[in-house]
């Protein structure tokens, strides 16, 4: 019997929850030491607004993608220190999650990784307070039928996420108008979503330029697993590449149901680890392709559940 071949999914903004990894430090002294390792080089208590909230603190961008990023280390570390010969093939995030990615192929080291997110995080945020932006999901569509929507709104496609459920970014305006004409276009159901702002459209322009400028600064090593990139759905290999994809996927879209395509069909990954909250990420690529293995971890009881399933294959 061939051995599973394993890729790990990390967690895009929008699965933070209140109380992610708030078992894990509590349990396990290796999460503790990351959330406090995470709280030094931030200088502030980001454990304590994962664990304790308020929600709507924990929602700002600025402060949810950091979170993200350190609970899916957190959830990496306690995995490799409970299976040491765990064998993992690949690895992609969703829009944020990209970055968690490489720093778990060590890209970069986890500390690099948390300040270039951070400050991705910060030039996000300030984009959104200086533009009026929004999105919103088109239900049950076409590529094609969503890309001309898009051009008549003046809008941008965000993401691609599974099949019959594709994003739209823009000005807020534009946002509305789009999912006025939705019907008419033959778009079963257009829904504005609860975001601060046109995440990966042009209205991010800023925040990309920003971070590019910080990227080219940033160690980069060749990741030791291939990172398949969320802004050609192909890996990124050399530093140059790395830092090109890293800084154009702010603005990009978000080809997820292409990375998990290519992950099965190119890499042969015949099981995913999703490391962050909510099993969002399990139920799109249920959707890209039906039955395909996904084990979630976010907490001690999927934790331990993910390491009795993995022990014995």
């Amino acid at each position: 019997m061939s051995h599973p071949r394993t890729a790990l999914l990390f967690s895009g903004q929008g699965a933070q929850t209140v109380g992610m990894g708030q078992d894990l430090a509590f349990y396990f002294p290796t999460a503790a030491a990351l959330f406090e390792e995470a709280n030094t080089l931030l200088q502030m208590p980001l454990s304590q607004i994962m664990f304790e909230g308020p929600s709507e603190k924990l929602t700002q961008t600025a402060l949810c993608q950091p979170a993200l990023y350190v609970h899916g280390l957190v959830c990496l570390a306690l995995l490799k220190e409970k299976l040491p010969h765990l064998k993992l093939h690949a690895a992609a995030g969703l829009s944020l999650g990209e970055f968690t990615a490489h720093a778990a192929a060590g890209t970069f080291d986890f500390a690099t990784g948390l300040k270039l997110v951070e400050q991705r995080a910060q030039f996000m945020q300030e984009a959104c307070e200086e533009t009026k932006g929004s999105m919103a999901a088109m239900i049950g569509a076409e590529e094609e039928v969503v890309y001309r929507l898009a051009s008549v709104a003046d809008v941008d496609v965000a993401n691609f996420n599974a099949p019959g459920q594709i994003v739209i970014s823009g000005d807020k305006k534009n946002i509305a108008k789009a999912i006025e004409l939705a019907k008419e276009h033959g778009i079963r159901k257009a829904i504005e979503l609860q975001v601060a702002g046109a995440f990966h459209s042009r209205l991010m322009n800023s925040a990309r330029l920003e971070l590019k400028i910080v990227l080219e600064s940033t160690p980069i090593k060749t990741p030791h697993i291939p990172v398949i990139s969320n802004i050609d759905a192909k890996p990124a290999e050399s530093p140059e590449r790395i830092r090109q994809t890293l800084a154009d996927q702010v603005t990009g879209s978000v080809r997820w149901r292409e990375t998990i395509e290519y992950l099965i069909d190119e890499c042969q990954c015949t099981r995913f680890l999703e490391l962050g909250p909510g099993g969002i990420i399990a139920g799109l690529v249920n959707r890209i392709r039906k039955g395909t293995e996904v084990i979630s971890i976010s907490d001690t009881a999927t934790l331990e559940a993910a390491v009795e399933i993995l022990s014995h294959s």
